[in-house]
């Protein structure tokens, strides 16, 4: 094969890693300014780049910005699927490793509070966020509920029906890191998944 041949692909990938540089520094802004961090001209400067290069790789703001938010929820819930991957594959075993993977780094951060507050606050006014939500879907909801279906079929008397039980606990595991967000002081990690842990149970 030909230099000449060559070149093409590695523009790409050159342009792919470009991309990725400017998506990586959209989230790190985020997560250091919050909504001033939607700044082209912070973003930028993030990056080490010119505002040009922002412009040439993405249509506007708002497609960036999308994009960021679609690797920030994949990333996360990545590291989520990994955990649970490595657990023993007794239900209840996979369901506590979701846990301690919730509780921890990355997810454990009080700057990816800062970042979550902007994509929410985006998701009326911006098309292009809406659309990457959708495709998307519920994040780490899907994976919960598919331990926690897994764990209640196993268990003949389970407490709560599967929607309820999803529900309930989704807004535990919220409410717990977000309370360790505002006030880590308040509830340490291990005595979040704790409760987790009691709270399933108790009632799955």
């Amino acid at each position: 094969m030909t230099a000449a041949a060559r070149k093409p692909r590695y523009q790409r990938r050159l342009a792919d890693d470009r991309r990725q540089a400017l998506i990586d520094a959209t989230i790190k802004s985020l997560k250091l300014h919050g909504h001033e961090g939607l700044s082209v001209r912070r973003i930028a400067a993030e990056a080490g780049v010119s505002i040009g290069l922002i412009s040439h790789h993405f249509p506007n703001k708002n497609t960036l910005v999308a994009e960021s938010y679609r690797h920030f929820t994949r990333h996360l819930n990545a590291g989520f699927q990994a955990a649970v991957l490595l657990a023993p594959p007794d239900p209840r075993a996979r369901l506590h490793a979701f846990f301690e993977a919730v509780f921890s780094r990355p997810n454990l951060d009080r700057h990816v509070l800062t970042a979550w507050i902007v994509f929410w606050g985006l998701f009326r006014q911006s098309p292009e966020m809406r659309k990457v939500h959708d495709e998307v879907g519920r994040g780490y909801g899907e994976l919960l509920h598919t331990l926690l279906a897994d764990l209640m079929q196993a268990n003949e008397r389970p407490r709560l029906e599967l929607r309820l039980a999803g529900i309930g606990l989704t807004a535990l595991l919220d409410g717990l890191w977000l309370e360790w967000c505002l006030d880590p002081k308040n509830v340490q990690p291990g005595e979040a998944v704790a409760l987790c842990k009691a709270w399933v149970d108790r009632m799955a």
